[in-house]
């Protein structure tokens, strides 16, 4: 029994001291090798590898896909025109020198964010220095990022990684320059609302004399119309009334007092005191003579 034991345990050391010279590279990661402190091998092929059991060797992995490092704090610019600019950005970076890695930041990322963050901060500033605030909002901002990218390949050499790519997330003036901005921009646009205004009020002026002027002008027009019209019918009628009277006398003067009997005696109120033989009622008589 107590060499079955024995066996057991002697084959469960084997087993765990033959694990221990075997490990996994990811195709994501890069595997390097330490003996005793100091790099033995970087392995970047993916797959089943073998070392040596600790504390002989023993292996760290470290990430080799791009990474992004963004601009830790937000600090004024100054451009050409000294316009303060608050600028972030980022940048995408991978891994390239394994060893060079190691040697300048250790196994911890964070170690280079920290020491690259400042460097881009720095190509940034003297960049945007050299240009003016539209450039770096419109004109030249691929420019900028296309520049900064090709100092960083070069400044990044040290830290055993590649610069894959810059970019700028934002730009924006600081905040007292900005409420200023907004400031003058809203009396720009009350200045241009005003202007429209005035504009309308004059052309609603123009519009309205033009209305009124072409509306006296239908207006008298219309009159004048109306004025030839009527006497037109006047001279009508009257050359009807005068072919009608001269044809019968008599008819036209009983047709005149029936107009003058008609215009007197409008209402049953009306009265008049007259001498019974007056000819004003000859008519009424039946064309007698009147008294005398």
């Amino acid at each position: 029994m107590n060499r079955i034991g024995l066996i057991i345990a002697g084959a469960l050391i084997a087993l765990m001291a033959a694990s221990s010279t075997l490990f996994v590279v990811d195709q994501r990661q890069v595997g390097v090798v330490f003996a005793l402190g100091e790099i033995k091998e970087v392995i970047t092929e993916p797959g089943l590898k073998f070392k040596m059991p600790p504390p002989f060797q023993n292996v760290v992995f470290l990430d080799k896909r791009i990474q992004t490092l963004e601009s830790p704090e937000t600090r004024p610019i100054f451009t050409a025109e000294k316009k303060s600019l608050v600028i972030d950005w980022l940048v995408k970076w991978r891994i390239n020198e394994p060893r060079q890695f190691i040697r300048n930041n250790g196994v911890d990322f964070r170690n280079l964010e920290i020491r690259l963050a400042p460097v881009v901060q720095a190509v940034f500033n003297e960049e945007i220095t050299k240009r003016t605030v539209s450039g770096v909002l419109a004109t030249e901002r691929e420019r900028v990022m296309s520049d900064v990218r090709q100092r960083l390949i070069e400044a990044s050499q040290p830290f055993g990684i590649e610069v894959v790519d810059v970019r700028i997330k934002r730009v924006d003036f600081v905040a007292d320059i900005t409420e200023s901005v907004y400031r003058r921009m809203e009396s720009e646009r009350k200045q241009v609302a005003n202007a429209l205004r005035s504009e309308g009020a004059a052309d609603a002026e123009k519009i309205r004399a033009d209305a009124d002027r072409q509306r006296e002008i239908i207006v008298a027009e219309a009159y004048r119309d109306a004025q030839k019209i009527k006497g037109e019918g006047d001279a009508r009628s009257t050359a009807l009334y005068a072919d009608a009277f001269g044809r019968d006398p008599q008819f036209a003067q009983f047709y005149r007092s029936l107009e003058a009997y008609r215009a007197t005696f409008r209402t049953k109120g009306d009265v008049m005191v007259l001498d019974p033989g007056n000819d004003f009622f000859r008519a009424m008589r039946g064309g007698a003579p009147a008294p005398r």
